[in-house]
């Protein structure tokens, strides 16, 4: 059984999600965002994922709440390549790329004070300015590992405002969004 969600008419975005591993059982397909699974008839087990355009923002609960996982274009046939320690997975969202232009400052303080950085050198970040078209994750532990944290273009006055519960950022990576 499949569940196909669309949000608008023409879309670049889309995410299938599977309650097996490897693509198998019943499976949600997603094309924009989709804040409640259960809302769709699908439960918030999930132990594989095809993203077939886009990068994509997933949240272990609805409301685009609990912890993050960036998806970009491929394949996931277990919960363990998306870097997750459970199959639970409750909403989505596409993240909407504007262009080829990426900036981003990075300050020790909240309400961006304190030293400011645009390239990374601390581990310790309160407050984020993105520019420009593009979005980044933020990692809690060096070499693109533990916690992320996905900001888009805007401010962010503090760690809370990108769902932290700690400023402790070790490593930073553009997202690439590959079609």
């Amino acid at each position: 059984m499949s569940f196909l969600f669309t949000v608008g008419s023409a879309s670049v975005f889309q995410i299938c999600f599977y309650e097996g591993k490897c693509f198998t059982g019943r499976k949600l397909e997603v094309r924009g965002d989709c804040d409640n699974f259960q809302d769709r008839g699908f439960m918030n087990r999930v132990n594989s994922i095809r993203v077939e355009s886009g990068a994509w923002i997933c949240y272990d609960h609805p409301d685009f709440k609990g912890q993050q996982y960036i998806l970009e274009h491929g394949e996931y046939p277990e919960f363990q390549r998306w870097n997750s320690h459970n199959d639970h997975m409750g909403s989505c969202k596409p993240i909407r790329m504007h262009g080829e232009h990426y900036r981003i400052e990075l300050f020790e303080g909240c309400n961006f004070s304190g030293q400011c950085s645009r390239g990374f050198s601390k581990n310790c970040i309160n407050s984020v300015k993105v520019y420009g078209d593009g979005a980044w994750v933020m990692y809690e532990e060096p070499n693109f590992r533990g916690r992320m944290y996905i900001v888009e273009r805007g401010n962010y006055c503090s760690h809370n405002e990108w769902q932290a519960q700690n400023p402790n950022i070790q490593s930073i990576r553009r997202v690439v969004n590959y079609f």
